[in-house]
């Protein structure tokens, strides 16, 4: 255990008014932490180099280690240095074993589940709005102004995805078939297919960081990870440099391969990718006749791959921190999934707008049907009456750089073990990732 020597000096006070600077030492020794005592003997003589110096000039300090105990990992104190260390505004306590998350679901006021037919509306206004902006926006920009024009309307089209997202949950319309149609038209533009997607999203919200059963992002599994060096190559840059990108895999292999539904899910799942499919076979060519290649690059690509920028950064930061654990399903328990294993992220307001405040995350995993209008009420009353459970974080710079360089592999005891600890030898990527990412919180 670390034994600390802070501050200790041996001071000669005569004539010559002699001192040595103190100093700190670390060094390995017995169990415990240590703290200074001072001693200060009185000597009644001492000859130096034929000098005779006077008891009454003379004093002696002594540096004794005194034991202290350690900083508990349940203390309020720990939590805090490890919020800082990660980029978290607050990490919250362990939720307790008997609490279930129909206690959470019912002190939450009656008000937040209320469907309100104007907010929905009012919400696809904003994102109608916003994204005719920004492809505006893109046709006028000149060329060194077309990165702000794609982040706005990359931005902007993710305020569909969020419609679509309350579509599926059942929390935009009171009309069922309303909903269908919208969540279809909305996931349109990103080429997404609605079905596949809601069944899959469905048992994200059931399996909620259950390691093997959750159909969104989790832990790379060690097997994996070891099985050739080929694909520990592309697992070390799909969860490193590439990771704000990486939901276009999860949306290529999860959402075409009628294999992964079940058989009274296939025939939506055909409706769904006939339509994405329509999308791309009349809305492509139509760009490109219009535009050319490179408008569609300008007009399409680009702003898309803004929205999985944002898809990849939102899910990764909903879930993912050193701190949360992925549990089997013998040991899941589902408060402690949704209510502590859930992160609530604060980003700049141009970005809550257009997005729909998604990132009120902590309340829609409590309960997906809560509108995403109603998502800041809700929260409010989970703070009042959960506060001290809720992870809570401010977007930062060391917050994704935690996520990034820390956050690979399955470890059991740890939550996760760095590629880096892993396979040094093939983690070039991550160490590259620690020596340019900021480290601002």
């Amino acid at each position: 255990m670390a034994c600390r020597l802070a501050d200790s000096a041996f001071l000669l006070k005569g004539p010559h008014q002699t001192s040595i600077r103190s100093r700190r030492i670390a060094t390995q020794c017995s169990p415990g932490l240590y703290d200074l005592k001072w001693e200060n003997p009185l000597q009644k003589g001492i000859k130096h180099k034929g000098h005779s110096f006077s008891p009454k000039k003379i004093h002696i300090v002594r540096a004794v280690a005194v034991p202290v105990a350690p900083i508990s990992e349940d203390s309020a104190e720990y939590r805090k240095q490890l919020a800082d260390s990660y980029g978290f505004r607050q990490i919250g306590e362990p939720l307790p074993e008997n609490v279930t998350l129909k206690d959470v679901i019912d002190s939450l006021p009656r008000k937040v589940f209320e469907i309100d037919d104007g907010k929905a509306w009012t919400s696809v206004l904003i994102s109608v709005t916003s994204y005719s902006l920004g492809l505006f926006m893109i046709s006028k920009a000149p060329w060194y102004l077309l990165p702000l024009a794609w982040a706005w309307t990359g931005t902007a089209v993710t305020g569909f995805f969020v419609i679509g997202h309350d579509c599926a949950h059942k929390s935009f319309a009171k009309n069922k078939l309303v909903e269908d149609i919208v969540g279809t038209l909305a996931f349109l533009p990103l080429i997404y297919p609605y079905e596949p997607w809601r069944f899959k999203h469905d048992r994200h919200h059931a399996k909620t960081n259950m390691l093997s059963e959750d159909t969104a992002w989790h832990p790379v599994l060690k097997e994996e990870f070891d099985s050739s060096p080929l694909l520990r190559k592309a697992i070390i840059y799909g969860y490193g440099p590439i990771r704000p990108w990486m939901s276009i895999g999860h949306w290529l292999i999860w959402h075409f391969d009628l294999s992964k539904f079940r058989p009274n899910e296939v025939k939506r799942v055909k409706i769904s990718l006939a339509c994405v499919f329509a999308f791309m076979g009349i809305g492509w060519p139509l760009i490109i006749y219009k535009a050319g290649i490179l408008g569609w690059i300008k007009f399409w690509l680009m702003p898309w791959l803004g929205y999985h920028f944002w898809m990849s950064t939102f899910t990764m930061v909903h879930h993912t921190a050193p701190h949360i654990p992925f549990k089997s399903s013998n040991e899941w328990n589902a408060a402690q999934a949704q209510l502590n294993g859930t992160v609530h992220c604060d980003y700049p307001k141009w970005i809550e707008i257009l997005c729909h405040h998604i990132n009120v995350h902590i309340p829609h995993h409590i309960s997906p049907r809560i509108p995403s209008y109603n998502l800041q009420v809700a929260h409010k009353s989970i703070q009042e009456n959960w506060g001290k459970y809720l992870n809570e974080a401010t977007w930062n710079w060391r917050l994704m750089k935690t996520i990034m360089t820390m956050c690979h592999v399955y470890d059991e005891e740890h939550n996760y073990a760095a590629f880096d600890q892993l396979a040094p030898e093939d983690s070039e990527p991550i160490t590259f990732l620690k020596k340019v990412m900021p480290d601002y919180a």
